[in-house]
């Protein structure tokens, strides 16, 4: 009994230690890419916008861009923004928070979205805008 009760303690800590909670979720609406010498701006049907959906996890303190390949994030609290930077500088997701939605004096963009995901592919940049889940 002793050795059962060890065993259950044990995998209770095992699966505490290794917890992970979901941040944020977005559905990006819009995909813009930029080159220097093209820009394109594409409207995403829910399909596509599924595939290309932006999580973030928190881990024992440490935020990770799940969507990007686990990317550690640094999370900056910002007034009306949550802002996760990629620390290898790959990119960032500027987060409203839903209390400064109705509240503060936004433009149309912030009436629209709810978050920005923006990343550096070389030289060429692509951005995202979409809704929190």
């Amino acid at each position: 009994m002793k050795q059962l009760i060890t065993a259950i303690v044990w995998f209770v800590l095992t699966i505490a230690t290794h917890a992970q909670s979901t941040t944020f979720t977005g559905l990006p609406s819009i995909k813009i890419t930029e080159s220097g010498v093209e820009r394109s701006a594409e409207k995403l049907d829910r399909a596509t916008a599924s595939s290309l959906s932006c999580v973030i996890k928190e881990k024992d303190g440490k935020f990770y861009w799940e969507t990007r390949g686990n990317k550690p994030l640094l999370k900056i609290d910002s007034n009306a923004f949550v802002i996760y930077f990629a620390v290898d500088g790959s990119g960032y997701v500027r987060v409203l928070k839903p209390e400064f939605k109705q509240t503060a004096a936004i433009s149309a963009t912030e009436k629209n979205y709810d978050y920005v995901e923006h990343m550096l592919l070389g030289l060429r940049t692509v951005t995202y805008y979409g809704v929190a889940n």
